[in-house]
């Protein structure tokens, strides 16, 4: 029996977590039929690899949906708030990894390993939570599962590559050059490299 491919479409797919999708995809062989990669302006006509070929970034367009079956957004809050509905009208299925739609009655907030069955409502659009919380929550399933917790307290230290490749590259430009001892200059983001000694 022929398996069922799917239409893809990667919004945001030149960023950090656009090419990690793409990654995954392929390293778990995703049933890809076409695969759109969009991005924004600056990125069109781009050129990246997946699975053995050459795919073109286009331009995010509202256009670029049709046909699409699913659709895997990570390219800010605004971004999804601007084109993830009209991604929906148009048939797909849209998971978003931004804020967006997190808070949002009537949008089912999924992670796979914890509640699957919440995918059976969604209408079209799928929220995620943001990395710290889908990790702990993996993690925290089972033992909920077997004891019942009541209460957490959590503290988390967020990654630079939330905010996207350009903040790393600031970051490992900084890194570089305080490990030369040079005078750092500080890029777009309030990133800064701390070096620290424990005696």
């Amino acid at each position: 029996m022929k398996q069922k491919r799917y239409n893809v479409a990667v919004v945001g797919a030149t960023g950090a977590v656009g090419t990690e999708m793409l990654r995954v995809l392929e390293e778990r062989r995703f049933p890809v039929g076409r695969l759109c990669l969009l991005a924004s302006e600056r990125s069109e006509g781009k050129r990246l690899r997946f699975n053995g070929t050459t795919c073109r970034v286009e331009r995010l367009e509202g256009r670029r949906f049709n046909g699409v079956d699913v659709a895997l957004f990570s390219a800010g809050a605004g971004r999804s708030l601007e084109f993830a509905p009209e991604a929906v009208k148009r048939g797909a299925v849209v998971v978003d990894n931004s804020s967006a739609f997190r808070m949002k009655d009537g949008v089912p907030l999924v992670i796979p390993e914890v509640n699957p069955h919440a995918l059976a409502r969604h209408h079209g659009l799928i929220a995620n939570p943001n990395c710290s919380t889908i990790v702990l929550l993996v993690a925290i399933k089972p033992l909920h599962d077997a004891a019942r917790i009541t209460r957490l307290i959590v503290s988390t230290y967020q990654s630079v590559s939330g905010a996207g490749a350009k903040a790393m590259a600031q970051l490992y430009r900084e890194t570089a050059q305080a490990l030369r001892q040079c005078r750092v200059t500080s890029g777009q983001w309030r990133v800064k490299p701390k070096l620290t000694t424990h005696h």
